[in-house]
């Protein structure tokens, strides 16, 4: 077994869907706010905005807002194979969503790497992004074979200083 790192973690999951359907669900904004973000915008290379149905590419940049966060998460979409491999910088560090079919189901596989190693990234991106991940990677399962959600939208946390790190499901 490998030691596990500071700088980098990974998280599977496995779901009853194609690759393309999960592609779909990561690569576009009407996909992407249907089971994790409020809303998300994907601007092309040479600044147009793209459709909502209409998949990122490589070279894109985003703006993710999400649910019970007043924060903003803006970045670049560093590959996009339209198939099964999916890259951007995400908060200072880097995402790969990687999916592998095997037989009727696929697999999820969620890196995020190249985080620094200062205290602060140890704790909000490798401890607070692992946390939410599963919780998100959850979610996603849920929502395609089951066709609920168990984020909460309902119930503000906002003004719960603690909230990212207390409430699953945040």
């Amino acid at each position: 077994m490998k030691k596990l790192q500071w700088n980098s973690f990974t998280k599977k999951i496995y779901v009853h869907a194609s690759a393309k359907k999960l592609y779909d669900l990561w690569a576009t904004s009407d996909g992407i706010t249907s089971w994790f973000l409020k809303e998300a915008e994907y601007i092309t290379s040479t600044g147009n905005k793209r459709d909502p149905s209409e998949r990122f590419q490589k070279g894109d940049s985003y703006t993710w807002s999400w649910h019970n966060w007043d924060d903003k998460e803006e970045g670049e979409i560093l590959e996009a194979n339209g198939q099964d491999y999916i890259e951007l910088l995400f908060g200072g560090c880097k995402v790969s969503v990687k999916l592998e079919e095997k037989n009727d189901v696929t697999i999820v596989i969620l890196t995020q790497f190249e985080i620094p190693e200062d205290d602060d990234s140890k704790l909000k991106l490798h401890y607070g992004c692992s946390n939410g991940w599963t919780f998100w990677l959850t979610n996603l399962k849920a929502y395609i074979e089951h066709g609920i959600l168990l984020n909460e939208k309902e119930i503000d946390l906002r003004g719960q200083e603690l909230a990212g790190y207390q409430f699953v499901n945040m």
